[in-house]
């Protein structure tokens, strides 16, 4: 029997502009060697970071997914810049709202969250805070792995100093 897709998918969130190529890095190899799929939002920053990372170290199974928004304009197309190149499985939304605006029922980061079976928290800004706070109330179990910068993150939060917390938190939170 065939697991279904969330229960082997760990979603990255981030800065969509500063690449944090070492956290990301960490994250992107662990995730290749879990074999799981990895989501994030499909753009810049860590999310194409983590996203190389895991493509670069993958052996076995896996596929990178990005869940894309759509452009301010017009809704069946993403937004500039989505989805990056290493995204393999790109799902198109009609949601533009991201950042300030990321848990508003028009963004996508709803998507991100509930898609998932674990989500790994890297900096980042008003997004990255609006996806953890979302997996919060979703219940979704999320960690904050070199997230100084996001000084609101809730204690309920379970917080890593090393890709081996990382390692630990997701191998108990996967099927």
């Amino acid at each position: 029997m065939n697991p279904v897709l969330s229960e082997q998918t760990v979603g990255v969130l981030g800065s969509g502009h500063e690449a944090h190529d070492a956290l990301a890095g960490y994250v992107g190899r662990l995730l290749a060697e879990l074999e799981v799929n990895v989501l994030t939002g499909g753009g810049g920053g860590v999310m194409t970071a983590v996203s190389r990372a895991f493509r670069a170290a993958r052996r076995g199974r896996g596929v990178c997914i990005g869940i894309l928004p759509s452009s301010d304009t017009d809704p069946s197309t993403p937004r500039d810049g989505y989805p990056n190149e290493f995204v393999e499985l790109a799902i198109s939304t009609h949601l533009p709202y991201s950042g300030d605006r990321g848990t508003d029922p028009l963004s996508r980061n709803h998507i991100n969250v509930l898609s998932c079976a674990a989500l790994v928290a890297l900096p980042g800004g008003a997004g990255t805070l609006s996806e953890i706070m979302l997996a919060v109330r979703y219940r979704r179990p999320v960690i904050a792995y070199g997230s100084p910068g996001l000084v609101d993150i809730p204690d309920i939060v379970a917080r890593a100093t090393s890709v081996d917390d990382v390692r630990r938190f997701l191998k108990k939170h996967l099927r």
